[in-house]
């Protein structure tokens, strides 16, 4: 084929993608002088992706089968335009071979790999066969054409449990069970299937030996059309929860140099086997002693930012230029590795509650400054809306350092530093896992989340004497901004008046504790606060999202959010919640509904698993979820009879809607 239809220079790209990596891909194309247009379905019609892009065509629908993942639809944007390019971002069409062929067809310079690549390297089976070929390490497992039950079962047999089983197209997670014994494999199929189909349209399935206790090393390549492949060292991405990555670094802090040079000579061979143009990655599980293939992403990752850091190259940017048909910038041995970089993925997810996917308008968004090291990879703002049709990940926070140690503090810093409210975010979960004691000695697996979760995910501290003098100081400074307009003035003393004394009782209620009460003395003299018989002298400096309290002489930076008479705290203890008790009164307890079966988000039905009439135990499965493309499965909430269903598969259903009843047995 001639090259120059499939590689040549542009001046306007397309970004089939929305959220983080949209914003990402625009960023460099724009420096580099590049024309950009985004797509967007009518969800994202106020997203930040759309703002940033030179144009903006409305694709259709929010759910991604009418939008995102309609190649006629992108295809159409793109001669509306004038796009010349197209960049798939990762997720959605990004290892579509189809979409490729699509845009070759229609005179479209497609940044990434071939379709025939694709198809080669793309699919996880037909790479293990490839990659068995070419003598490349791999997991023991099946991954054949045929697809029924009894054949898969047969493999499973044959490979002996626990079995991986994983669909052959896609990633992150969807559509992968970890099956250990044989009566749990047969539903592990059809579930594994259903996801894969939703989440890639392929339910096709292959089945590796499981291994335990295993570690997740991935190596970057990137190959041009004049030959030239280059491996930009590996990173570790072994700390996963349900297969998903969830902080991922570079290098790996368990490989040495002469292990690093192995897996990354695999690597380019592996990719060498089909003469492979673009970026990519090689990915390899470890048993602690050997390495083995299994699979290859045939796209730019999630994670690529700890590689650009640790050897200054922007990807994206050699991804432009080789679909420009030029030749790599670098050779081989003129990539140096410096330092090391981590990264964590920001979510709206609710990690005490199995990580539910949170939806709603973001009315805080307060990430760090990025210097010292940190970078910020967003695709999010204040007042943008996280809607529940696509994946939850909001942002990713990065941090550089010349050792591993300095560049976890960094992260975590900046992670102890952000406040993100209106939705949940696993901000504080990410901040225990890169505290945890056995995560900074890499005495690691990928079952390390799971084993660890209790600790990960336990009850925030309850409220100290700092945080409800906070709490007082946080209402009178916002009621006294509200009053003045928010003016500064030189009689903005806290409390000041100029004669006589006050006294004001404040209360406040933590989760569903007792009530915490605390009283302002304030006027012509100093003010001070009275706690528990304790009266402190009490001081405020208001800055920008908050303001530092000196209390007995102790200054305390507080990072502060009010929203009615709910407030939000941050100070050097962790973040806190409060709920400041009505004056007046008026309030009412809330009912909770934990008994109630409702959907607790917008999602779809896409299994029903109990027969109404049946006798259930605690904890039994009624009926699964689709919700931000993952499967949640809704449980009895005790031991009842399955009164009645109230949807079927199929149902679109919106969150508090009532989908079963369990009436309890009289036990």
């Amino acid at each position: 084929m001639d090259r120059s239809k499939l590689y040549r220079r542009f001046r306007t790209l397309l970004i089939a993608n929305r959220g983080e990596i949209a914003c990402r891909v625009i960023r460099t194309a724009r420096a580099m002088g590049l024309r950009t247009v985004a797509v967007y379905s009518e969800a994202d019609r106020d997203a930040m992706h759309v703002a940033l892009a030179d144009e903006a065509v409305l694709l259709g629908p929010a759910r991604a089968r009418d939008s995102y993942l309609n190649v006629e639809r992108l295809i159409e944007a793109a001669r509306k335009t004038g796009a010349e390019a197209v960049h798939p971002g990762y997720g959605f069409l990004s290892e579509n071979a189809e979409f490729a062929h699509a845009c070759l067809d229609a005179g479209l310079v497609f940044v990434g790999p071939t379709a025939g690549m694709m198809t080669a390297m793309g699919s996880k089976s037909g790479s293990k066969a490839l990659m068995e070929k070419a003598g490349v390490p791999l997991v023991p497992g099946y991954h054949g054409e045929a697809q029924d039950e009894a054949t898969l079962s047969k493999a499973a047999d044959k490979i002996g449990f626990p079995i991986l089983v994983k669909a052959s197209a896609g990633g992150g997670g969807r559509g992968m069970r970890i099956v250990r014994s044989a009566a749990e494999l047969g539903p592990a199929i059809v579930s594994a299937k259903r996801e894969a189909k939703a989440a890639f349209g392929d339910d096709r399935m292959l089945i590796e030996k499981y291994v335990d206790n295993p570690r997740h090393i991935e190596v970057q390549i990137i190959g041009d059309s004049h030959g030239n492949l280059l491996s930009l060292f590996e990173r570790e991405c072994t700390l996963q929860r349900r297969h998903q990555k969830v902080i991922e670094e570079a290098p790996s802090p368990t490989l040495n140099a002469s292990q690093r040079e192995t897996v990354c000579a695999a690597a380019r061979k592996a990719a060498g086997a089909v003469d492979y143009v673009g970026a990519g990655t090689i990915e390899f599980v470890s048993d602690g002693k050997d390495v083995f293939f299994i699979e290859m992403n045939t796209r730019l990752q999630v994670e690529h930012p700890v590689t650009e850091l640790i050897t200054g190259i922007d990807l994206v940017e050699w991804q432009l230029r080789v679909a420009f048909g030029e030749a790599l910038p670098m050779r081989q041995d003129e990539i140096k590795l410096n330092g090391h970089a981590v990264e964590a993925r920001v979510y709206a997810e609710n990690p005490t509650k199995n990580f539910m996917p949170s939806v709603g308008k973001i009315s805080t968004w307060r990430l760090p400054a990025e210097t010292g090291g940190l970078r910020i990879d967003a695709g999010y703002r204040e007042g943008d809306s996280v809607s529940p049709y696509y994946d939850a990940m909001l942002a990713k926070m990065i941090a550089w350092a010349p050792t591993r140690d300095v560049a976890i503090e960094r992260l975590n810093r900046g992670l102890e530093e952000s406040d993100v409210r209106g939705i949940v975010t696993n901000i504080p979960f990410l901040s225990a896992l890169m505290t945890h004691p056995k995560v900074r000695t890499n005495a690691i697996d990928t079952g390390f989340i799971e084993r660890e979760l209790a600790v990960l995910t336990s009850a925030a501290p309850a409220p100290g004497e700092l945080e409800l003098c906070a709490a007082v100081a946080a209402i009178v400074d916002d009621e006294r901004q509200a009053a003045q307009g928010g003016a500064n003035s030189p009689w903005q003393t806290f409390g000041w008046q100029p004669v006589g004394r006050r006294q004001r009782s404040f209360a406040f209620r933590v989760g569903h504790g007792s009530e915490q009460k605390i009283t302002l003395n304030y006027g012509s003299g100093p003010s001070t606060l009275v706690i528990g018989g304790r009266e402190l002298a009490f001081a405020i400096a208001p800055k920008d999202g908050g303001f530092d309290l000196t209390l007995d002489g102790v200054k305390s930076a507080v990072a502060a959010v009010i929203s009615g008479h709910e407030l939000y705290l941050r100070t050097r203890n962790g973040r806190f919640d409060l709920h400041w008790v009505d004056p007046f009164g008026g309030e009412s307890e809330e009912q909770t509904g934990e008994d109630k079966i409702a959907a607790p988000l917008p999602g779809t039905v896409v299994a029903v698993l109990a027969e109404e009439g049946a006798t259930l135990e605690k904890g039994a499965p009624i009926l699964t979820l689709e919700v931000m493309k993952m499967e949640q499965t809704l449980r009895a909430p005790y031991a009842g009879v399955l009164k009645s269903i109230k949807c079927k598969v199929g149902d679109i259903v919106q969150e508090g809607v009532e989908l079963a009843v369990v009436e309890p047995s009289g036990e």
